[in-house]
């Protein structure tokens, strides 16, 4: 079998489907990364995937610049002769299966991994453009040959809409985690004792918030929810880089300006950041399942989010930790107050979010359920 999968970000297939790729490789299929450039590209090459490079403008809306950059795909894929394209994010979706069916690929799989900021703005201009996204995506649905969902919000939403038929929809709850890597048991104490030196947190309760800087992740909420608690004893963590390309983008100048919590930025040292962690919290407006959340179950920590599509496939309330009110600073202080103020409830919640990552989203697990509509989609098309 030869598979490709698509993605307009490098760093999208090597930090979440890198797993599945290597698993097809294992088991002997021709296996390509169709991406454009960027720093992960030259990753997936040692890591034995082919690349195949192509042009997009993430952010752009010019119909003429799309035709364009389904063209694109159209060469980047057309002699490869694939048995499957698997496509994952909006614009891959849309423009992938329009180039897949060009090319006559026999197997297209979408993955709708989230449904990101005009899903979230009620804005005019969203609510064109998610009116648009719908009418699109109920095109390509009807052109490709299956949809994975990673929540089950989304994967009613879209049957209920009318977008997608229930016979092609398929639920693959997020892309995994390896929790044989976020294990609390594999950590380096004197890696993380050092880290505490440099953040300066060392006696201290340390609430860490892993998310790319934009307002849908809550990080407004969670500035004010720090400021709301307002405790020397307790340190109020936010890791992740700004997005330029987002609309929901925060500034860098908002971000060192909060008094309350310590923005660190992008970092390389996640699972350590985690280890030192008390709770780990992501108050996200909406989500696919979010990875971050995953990790920090694998690694043993009790959480916190908001109670919406996505996170509430991780965080189970009052069982591995809180769900709490959506743009809500107040009950997400609430949340926070009660964790750090009853270890023992932190230390049941952490014992059960590592139960849940290991029994639910094992990286394995997803592998294996993709392998499987892989085989049941190949057979469909090409029936004994």
């Amino acid at each position: 079998m030869t598979i490709g999968f698509l993605s307009h970000l490098d760093a999208n297939l090597y930090r979440f489907r890198l797993p599945v790729m290597q698993a097809l490789l294992d088991n002997g299929h021709r296996v390509y990364a169709i991406v454009p450039r960027g720093e992960y590209t030259e990753e997936l090459s040692r890591e034995g995937i082919t690349t195949i490079i192509y042009e997009i403008e993430r952010s752009s809306l010019n119909p003429l610049k799309e035709l364009v950059a389904i063209n694109m795909i159209y060469r980047a894929i057309r002699d490869l002769n694939l048995d499957i394209l698997h496509t994952f994010m909006a614009k891959p979706n849309i423009y992938g299966t329009f180039a897949a069916r060009k090319a006559k690929i026999p197997v297209v799989v979408n993955t709708v991994t989230g449904l990101g900021s005009f899903f979230i703005d009620n804005s005019i201009k969203s609510k064109v453009i998610r009116k648009v996204i719908e009418t699109l995506y109920k095109r390509v649905f009807n052109l490709s040959t299956g949809v994975i969902f990673q929540n089950r919000d989304d994967k009613e939403l879209f049957e209920r809409s009318g977008i997608i038929k229930k016979s092609k929809s398929y639920l693959v709850r997020s892309s995994g985690v390896d929790t044989t890597y976020f294990d609390s048991s594999t950590v380096n104490i004197e890696d993380v004792k050092k880290l505490e030196d440099e953040l300066k947190v060392k006696e201290k309760k340390v609430v860490l918030m892993i998310a790319r800087a934009i307002w849908h992740k809550g990080i407004s909420e969670y500035s004010k929810a720090a400021d709301i608690l307002n405790r020397d004893n307790v340190e109020f963590l936010l890791v992740g880089g700004v997005d330029d390309g987002n609309p929901s983008n925060a500034s860098v100048s908002w971000l060192n300006e909060q008094k309350s919590i310590s923005w660190l930025g992008e970092r390389n040292d996640i699972k350590e950041l985690i280890a030192l962690s008390d709770i780990v919290v992501l108050p996200s407006y909406r989500e696919g399942v979010p990875r971050t959340l995953l990790e920090a179950a694998s690694m043993e920590k009790a959480l916190i989010a908001t109670d919406v599509p996505g996170c509430r496939e991780v965080v189970e309330h009052e069982k591995n930790g809180l769900l709490v009110e959506l743009k809500s600073s107040k009950s997400l202080s609430d949340a926070i107050g009660k964790l750090l103020n009853d270890e023992k409830l932190q230390d049941e919640y952490a014992t059960a979010s590592r139960k849940k990552a290991i029994e639910e989203f094992d990286v394995k697990k997803v592998v294996s359920s993709y392998s499987e509509i892989y085989s049941k989609l190949l057979n469909v098309q090409n029936p004994d």
